[in-house]
């Protein structure tokens, strides 16, 4: 079938984006704090016990992130001044309440995530989905005190409805289709696409090609360095995507802390939201 959900534009044939302040590069970091079902198989660093139900070692892998890795990535983007743009599961309102009231006490921006990790978005009615994704958004804003306004399926996934239901809910944007380096409208009224990396993240880099972490802080800089020089006449945004178990692992911490000084150190920067990213494109964009 054709793609009803966005027509193809080429970034050469767009009017201009401008950034606030004369900022050529838009960049958010998306923090993916997740939680994950102990019986059920998810993201693993080692797909032998990937199936068995405990799996203690990926399991545990990936139950680093809430018990310490947030906290080493939340002491360096307080040293840098960068709001995470948080990329929430809802049960980790539950489960991880230390980690909502942290992020409310830094004024974090809060992305809905879905329900949890281990689920994805394959609902097989628009009626099981509205009130799915109802309860991921609700539930989220009880917590947090703001309801989200952007949505990232877990694994990226969405059915054909996604878009139009959350636009229902009130939702301005999604972050699932990594297609451009500019916001862009969908066919949904009042729906964005925003820009999102699969490539500049730390689950591909890290643990899909087990790059070290001064070849982590060459691509990200030659990321950074490739859309200031597309941004001449008109900006673009850069996404870099952290997960606290995979980057804030002891001996990858220090490099994902030299990342964030450049960014934060950067003249032609806007170090955003991507709720600030999509507002901005939405108010400023014809």
């Amino acid at each position: 079938m054709d793609n009803e959900l966005f027509a193809y534009s080429p970034i050469t044939e767009r009017p201009p984006v401008k950034w606030p302040g004369g900022a050529r590069v838009a960049c958010y970091v998306g923090v993916n704090i997740e939680h994950y079902q102990v019986d059920r198989p998810s993201t693993s660093i080692f797909t032998g016990t990937a199936g068995l139900a405990p799996d203690p070692l990926n399991y545990g892998w990936r139950d680093y992130g809430p018990r310490v890795g947030i906290w080493r990535l939340a002491e360096s983007l307080d040293r840098h001044g960068i709001r995470a743009s948080v990329m929430l599961n809802s049960a980790v309102c539950a489960h991880y309440p230390q980690i909502i009231e942290a992020g409310r006490a830094r004024d974090w921006a809060w992305v809905a995530h879905g329900r949890d990790n281990s689920t994805f978005q394959t609902h097989s009615s628009a009626e099981e989905e509205r009130a799915y994704l109802a309860d991921v958004v609700g539930t989220i804003e009880r917590a947090t005190g703001r309801r989200p306004r952007g949505w990232l399926g877990p694994a990226l996934t969405e059915t054909f409805r996604t878009p139009a239901l959350l636009a229902e809910l009130g939702l301005g944007y999604v972050l699932d289709w990594c297609n451009d380096d500019q916001p862009y409208r969908l066919n949904v009224p009042g729906m964005l696409s925003v820009p999102y990396s699969i490539e500049v993240n730390d689950i591909t880099l890290f643990a899909g090609r087990n790059l070290s972490g001064p070849e982590f802080v060459r691509i990200v800089s030659d990321q950074l360095d490739q859309l200031y020089a597309d941004s001449a006449d008109s900006g673009r945004v850069m996404a870099l995507v952290l997960h606290p178990f995979i980057s804030s692992q002891p001996f990858r911490h220090k490099y994902v802390d030299q990342v964030l000084e450049r960014l934060a150190n950067h003249p032609a920067v806007w170090l955003a939201t991507s709720d600030e990213i999509a507002e901005h494109y939405a108010t400023t964009q014809p």
